[in-house]
């Protein structure tokens, strides 16, 4: 998730542990620093922007790692702070809180991370809670501004630390729950649009989890729903895409698409751009404009050649369209989306191939 909520988990949870040893104000400060200290890998320099996309939120997100690392990082704190001395494993402890937090939340988001490396290597990304969520961080930013504005801890402060974390980590667990009725939903119109999917995965929209975004993934092709808590019709548009897998010949075992495909977890798109063949991660962004899409190879003189994979930016911001499309389906109106209506508007049915 983003800096802010990283800072803000870290400084509750040790403000948590170490608030009445350390002060309140300094113990918020330490978690802050800790709960950020992940997301330093963002300095590992890369061999190209593939490795840089599918290996961000590797080792330095493991949990494994951050048992290692605890009893290193802790040892220096309590040498460093002397009111610290004598709660060495206590401050072990808050280390390991604040480092596995992190990845906990992170692995929530779309974008996941390896929270199992070395022993489980592959991304988790459960996305059931958008990477910036106010409902989520909210809570938990008000009682760290609150520790920050003190020096000494009191009963209605704890008791405010405590139901932040309580109300934030529930509201990540109800996301999970209602990721899953969301997908259960998908399900169900797509079998009642007589669409069959090979697999369904339902993201959480924009700073909410009240509108999804679903793709129903084929083999050639893949579906777009977009579903709200609010709905209360059963006439859902279907928005029904290409992948063009012949796109791909010959390119499946290029090293570039092979990372792509298995950090998407198999959800790409592949479309020919200014004759580079583009793939996309279906999970992240709205159609057309996917967040993560690199150019791997070319058509040069009739032939597929593989070239050093490249960042192809979007080219498609969220404008007013989208978001009143946005506003709109939030709230179960029946609006289509811009972006991918003009040929819904065509097809005259609930779904629209492009």
């Amino acid at each position: 998730m983003d800096s802010l909520t990283q800072f803000a988990l870290g400084a509750a949870v040790s403000t948590l542990c170490l608030g009445k040893t350390l002060g309140v104000r300094k113990a918020a400060l330490l978690g802050g620093a800790l709960g950020t200290l992940p997301d330093l890998d963002v300095l590992i320099p890369f061999d190209n922007p593939v490795d840089a996309f599918v290996l961000h939120r590797g080792w330095t997100h493991s949990v494994f790692v951050h048992a290692i690392a605890a009893p290193v990082i802790g040892e220096l704190l309590v040498r460093s702070f002397k009111a610290l001395r004598d709660h060495r494993w206590m401050v072990w402890l808050t280390v390991f809180l604040c480092l596995s937090t992190h990845a906990m939340i992170d692995a929530m988001t779309v974008y996941g991370t390896r929270i199992f490396w070395p022993f489980y290597p592959d991304p988790v990304g459960v996305g059931s809670v958008f990477i910036i969520d106010p409902l989520y961080t909210l809570p938990l930013l008000a009682v760290v501004i609150w520790a920050l504005a003190r020096d000494s801890r009191s009963r209605a402060f704890r008791t405010g630390l405590v139901a932040a974390l309580v109300l934030s980590t529930g509201y990540m667990g109800l996301g999970a729950v209602v990721q899953a009725h969301i997908e259960s939903r998908a399900k169900a119109v797509f079998a009642d649009a007589g669409i069959a999917v090979d697999r369904v995965f339902a993201t959480a929209g924009p700073l909410n989890t009240v509108l999804w975004k679903v793709v129903g993934l084929g083999e050639d092709r893949y579906h777009n729903v977009y579903l709200s808590l609010f709905d209360d019709s059963n006439d859902t548009q279907i928005y029904t895409h290409p992948r063009h897998p012949e796109l791909l010949a010959g390119l499946r075992d290029a090293d570039a698409f092979r990372k792509l495909e298995w950090f998407s977890r198999g959800y790409y798109r592949t479309e020919m751009l200014d004759r580079q063949i583009v793939v996309s991660d279906l999970r992240m962004g709205l159609t057309p404009g996917y967040v993560f899409r690199f150019a791997i190879a070319e058509y040069r003189d009739e032939t597929v050649t593989v070239i050093p994979p490249r960042v192809v930016s979007a080219g498609i911001g969220p404008g007013d369209q989208d978001l009143d499309w946005l506003a709109d389906r939030f709230w179960g109106g029946s609006m289509a989306r811009a972006a991918e209506a003009g040929i819904f508007a065509e097809c005259g049915s609930r779904s629209a191939v492009c």
